[in-house]
């Protein structure tokens, strides 16, 4: 019979963990000092508790832990010493029936790993989705994980070991996060969806309007009629948005006052060779909370719109934040004249998408204001602060301000053997100046960041000195102001390399963006969210864009972001959260949602 709160808080303390035995490895002491802060409000309160105490245990105590737990598919496998719940989760990863080629090679890991960190390799082998990971994927997380630094590595063996314990404490309560699984099925789901040459690989790309762009947006408006949403379609830049209408008001309406709408989404286009949860874990979230509001028969006194935007990483055309900045009505004319790598305008590719291509229908995209309460967007961290403290969830408290530059140095392309250094006039070596200056440049601002990535050297052989080299500037700062700063120091840095090598440098700036601080009621809405959950409240600015920057220019905004696991990586396969903090995300959007139907409920 499942465990619940009510019990474990009113347990006496030796009944208390004897319930909670068995989700620490040989260390019965981690729940014991957890239980000290009884009573729990939730289960996600129980886990962070135990995390807590592990955090600020000593480093002695830390890798005691480590070393009290196995070595995968090792010798207390086959000897059958392994607890139970060892037990059961190496048969669920298939750890238990490896072939002798991969038994070798897992025992060569086990030698590695243990002869240069000292302690065994610790992995939760029921993964992120908690029904387990493939012998593949576990064999190329240990060879990928043997090159981290040893402190890096020991930390990341502690996350992996709350991991462990969380799913060990889900299985006692009998607590399954089942819209947590439902939201990560559906974005697995989504990214069966690349471009080509791309999915040939395995990778996942998705850029703007291309085949598997459209079939992505497709799915999305399938998915949100069945979700219960009362409009849905795909608007005039690829945008697909859908409105959950308000319940009838209980009293008549001032003249001239309608019902008002609350904005969220999130993109769904991706960078080449990302992951599948950028952009989309904001589309799904809101979704789920929609579903359920249907399910229940529940309508709000506001309506909800949510919009996955087609288009906010500018790979496909030089236009990032293009459907979220269609809403904001600003959409830059010029952009239908763009062509992609292949020659193809953008209002080819319009036209070819079955879009309107023409400013008017795009113009009509843009909001009212006075029409929305505001725009709320769920996001992954991209980032290893949530990750590295433990945490689920994060409040944003502004988003910094942004500039980007497309670049191209010219110099003279010449013969490597014959042309002396000081008679060279080489772009990219001048590039490289201008990257080591950025870097310097940025870092002595301590929270500014500056990035050159994107080098490339058309035509570029071996023994050739470099004539052009293009390549891209990426600024971002807490401010506008110190931005701007950074700006005007690294361009005045590009001209004077320019003036001292011989080279000529253009620069377009392609992206700007104004630091979005968060409106304070909605970070306070998001805050109460968070604390209802029993979690600890972490504030934290995002040094990454989002669409929220462009909405943040017409209406109130605040986000809210998730943990991302892999030291929080983005923009890459690598990219990956739990269906546990899926879940807790989704509560916290549900909680938000009935926080703005009591303030509008007369």
């Amino acid at each position: 019979m499942a465990t619940t709160l009510q019990q474990l808080n009113s347990a006496t303390a030796a009944e208390a963990l004897h319930l909670l035995d068995g989700l620490y490895e040989h260390s019965p002491w981690i729940a014991e000092q957890a239980l000290a802060q009884r009573p729990f409000v939730s289960l996600a309160a129980l886990k962070h508790a135990m995390v807590a105490v592990l955090s600020s245990a000593s480093l002695d105590a830390q890798l005691a832990l480590i070393r009290a737990h196995p070595e995968l598919a090792g010798k207390a496998m086959e000897s059958r010493s392994l607890t139970a719940e060892s037990t059961s989760e190496q048969q669920q990863a298939g750890l238990t029936n490896c072939t002798p080629e991969e038994l070798a090679h897992i025992r060569q890991l086990n030698a590695r790993y243990i002869a240069k960190f000292g302690f065994p390799f610790i992995l939760a082998v029921r993964g992120p989705r908690g029904t387990g990971l493939a012998k593949r994927e576990i064999i190329a997380t240990f060879e990928r994980r043997l090159g981290h630094p040893v402190d890096f590595e020991r930390a990341e063996c502690l996350r992996h070991i709350h991991r462990i314990a969380e799913i060990r404490l889900n299985d006692k309560f009998g607590f399954t996060p089942t819209i947590g699984n439902e939201v990560w099925d559906w974005h697995d789901d989504l990214a069966r969806h690349s471009d080509p040459g791309f999915a040939e690989r395995g990778e996942l790309t998705v850029t703007y309007l291309t085949d598997a762009h459209r079939a992505c947006a497709a799915d999305l408006v399938a998915r949100m009629r069945a979700c219960g949403f009362d409009e849905v379609g795909i608007d005039a830049v690829g945008n697909v948005a859908g409105v959950y209408h308000a319940g009838p008001h209980p009293n008549p309406l001032p003249e001239g006052e309608g019902v008002k709408t609350l904005l969220t989404g999130s993109h769904f286009d991706t960078v080449r060779n990302g992951g599948k949860y950028d952009g989309r874990l904001g589309i799904f979230v809101p979704m789920a909370c929609v579903k359920q509001l249907h399910a229940a028969g529940r309508r709000l006194p506001f309506s909800i719109e949510v919009v996955g935007f087609a288009e906010e990483e500018g790979q496909r055309y030089k236009a990032t934040f293009l459907g979220s900045g269609a809403l904001a009505g600003q959409f830059n004319p010029a952009w239908l004249d763009q062509q992609d790598a292949d020659g193809v305008t953008m209002r080819a590719a319009m036209q070819h998408a079955g879009l309107p291509a023409t400013l008017e229908a795009i113009g009509a995209l843009k909001r009212d204001p006075a029409k929305y309460l505001g725009f709320v967007e769920v996001h992954i961290e991209q980032g290893p602060v949530l990750h590295e403290m433990d945490l689920p969830l994060g409040v944003v408290t502004s988003i910094n301000a942004s500039v980007r530059h497309q670049c191209e140095a010219i110099g003279m392309a010449s013969h490597a053997g014959t042309t002396p250094m000081n008679r060279r006039r080489d772009a990219a070596s001048a590039v490289a100046e201008l990257a080591l200056y950025a870097e310097q440049r940025a870092t002595a601002d301590g929270d500014s960041v500056a990035t050159i990535g994107m080098l490339q050297v058309p035509g570029g052989s071996i023994n050739v000195v470099p004539g052009r080299c293009r390549f891209s500037l990426d600024l971002r700062a807490p401010s506008n102001a110190q931005r701007d700063a950074l700006e005007r120091d690294i361009l005045a840095r590009l001209r004077s390399i320019g003036e001292q090598r011989g080279i000529v440098f253009t620069t377009d700036e392609v992206m700007r963006a104004a630091a979005a601080p968060s409106a304070a009621a909605w970070q306070a809405r998001w805050e109460k969210a968070v604390t209802a959950l029993g979690l600890p409240l972490h504030r934290m600015p995002s040094g990454a864009g989002h669409d929220a920057m462009k909405l943040h220019e017409v209406m109130p905004q605040a986000m809210l972001f998730v943990r991302g696991l892999n030291s929080g990586i983005s923009h890459n396969p690598l990219e990956s959260t739990t269906s546990d903090d899926m879940e807790l995300c989704v509560n916290a959007f549900s909680h938000l949602l009935d926080q703005l139907a009591h303030e509008h409920t007369p």
